[in-house]
């Protein structure tokens, strides 16, 4: 089995620090789509795939429950959400491992354009993936 804290880490890397040069440019002060637009520019510069309000299904024995929508993909392999807050929810952790539940991908981060950068990154191993 791999270790799970070296899952998409090269990936991970690139995206905090483009996470770090959005919010040395930017501050802190704006709305989230602010952010988020600046970290997808960010990113695309930086030779990455972005995908943007990506809808993904949540299924119950072959059925649609609802739906939710991330605020990013990148590279196809990277869950990315954005908050630009004062005080981060503590429900936002939960918020971005459901998103990796809801999908096939193990690695999210959580960047959080706050009064200071912060950032969590959360893995949720996908073990059917891998045949374990």
């Amino acid at each position: 089995m791999r270790d799970e804290a070296l899952i998409e880490e090269s990936l991970t890397r690139s995206v905090i620090g483009a996470f770090f040069d959005v919010y040395n440019g930017l501050e802190f002060g704006f709305l989230e789509h602010v952010y988020a637009t600046a970290l997808e520019l960010e990113l695309r510069e930086r030779g990455h795939a972005v995908a943007r309000e990506v809808s993904v299904p949540i299924l119950y024995r072959g059925r649609v429950l609802a739906r939710q929508r991330l605020d990013m993909v990148v590279d196809g392999r990277l869950v990315v959400e954005t908050k630009s807050t004062v005080a981060l929810h503590p429900a936002s952790l939960r918020q971005l491992y459901s998103y990796l539940r809801a999908t096939r991908l193990e690695v999210g981060l959580l960047l959080h354009f706050g009064p200071s950068a912060r950032f969590h990154r959360v893995v949720s191993p996908n073990y059917r993936l891998r045949g374990e």
